[in-house]
């Protein structure tokens, strides 16, 4: 297929690596399909959320393929107190307790973790009716921390019981979601496998800790078998924990597709 027939190219942040890697998509229709039908698996109509994006970084990426998923996801939640905040911690307080406290709707605060972390550094929050999600990493911006370091500290931050979590990434089409203690729910379409990370071939190896492999259905007219550098272990056939990255990795997904 010609590079004119795309009708989208998608690309990662480029914050782990000098190079950033290209996603090409043929179908956009697929894409909305895809993250639309995943999210009312996991949570229902999106309709009855406010979704706010506090995803700076991202942000500045008019070509991320986050942004072009909470984008969507703000104008299907059909409020008005949807949209992303960025940077702006006074009113984006102020908004978050007020939703809060009407209780009109459950709201969704999907961001990154170094702003997550900014936020309630800012002002401390007893939210009952919000939903806490991270995504990706610290992108530089602050030292990394082990998923439950970090998660205890939004939990006493925000004053929620459990931190959701999105795993997702430019070359996948697709995402997982987590409820809670970094296990997460892959859709029917999309399957993570443990891959010994001494032996690539091993097939019998899936069922303890390794590196991640990730089929992805909705990756249709590009690559749907990636090979990541996350570690993590299996759960059951439709989850798997995250744990990490492997050691001197810096490259994601493909290789990605460049």
């Amino acid at each position: 297929m010609s590079v004119d027939k795309f009708e989208k190219v998608f690309l990662s942040s480029g914050t782990t690596t000098n190079s950033r890697s290209k996603h090409f998509i043929s179908n956009l229709k697929l894409y909305e399909e895809s993250f639309i039908k995943n999210f009312n698996l996991n949570y229902g109509e999106i309709d009855k959320y406010t979704i706010i994006g506090l995803l700076p970084n991202y942000y500045e990426n008019s070509d991320s393929s986050l942004i072009y998923m909470v984008e969507k996801l703000i104008k299907l939640s059909k409020s008005k107190d949807s949209g992303f905040y960025l940077d702006n911690y006074p009113k984006l307080s102020k908004k978050l307790i007020e939703l809060d406290l009407k209780k009109e709707r459950k709201t969704i605060l999907i961001g990154v973790p170094y702003a997550l972390l900014d936020l309630i550094e800012f002002n401390q929050f007893q939210l009952n009716n919000t939903i806490i999600m991270e995504t990706g990493g610290m992108k530089g911006r602050r030292k990394e921390l082990v998923r439950k370091e970090l998660h205890e500290k939004l939990k006493l931050g925000f004053g929620v019981n459990n931190i959701h979590s999105e795993y997702g990434m430019t070359e996948l089409l697709s995402q997982a979601y987590s409820k809670g203690d970094g296990i997460f729910r892959t859709p029917l379409w999309m399957k993570a496998i443990i891959r010994d990370i001494n032996d690539a071939q091993n097939l019998d190896f899936n069922k303890k800790s390794g590196a991640i492999n990730i089929i992805d259905l909705a990756n249709y007219n590009s690559c749907s078998f990636i090979a990541t550098d996350d570690m993590g272990k299996y759960v059951n056939d439709d989850e798997f924990e995250l744990i990490g990255r492997l050691d001197n990795s810096d490259v994601r997904g493909c290789n990605l597709l460049v």
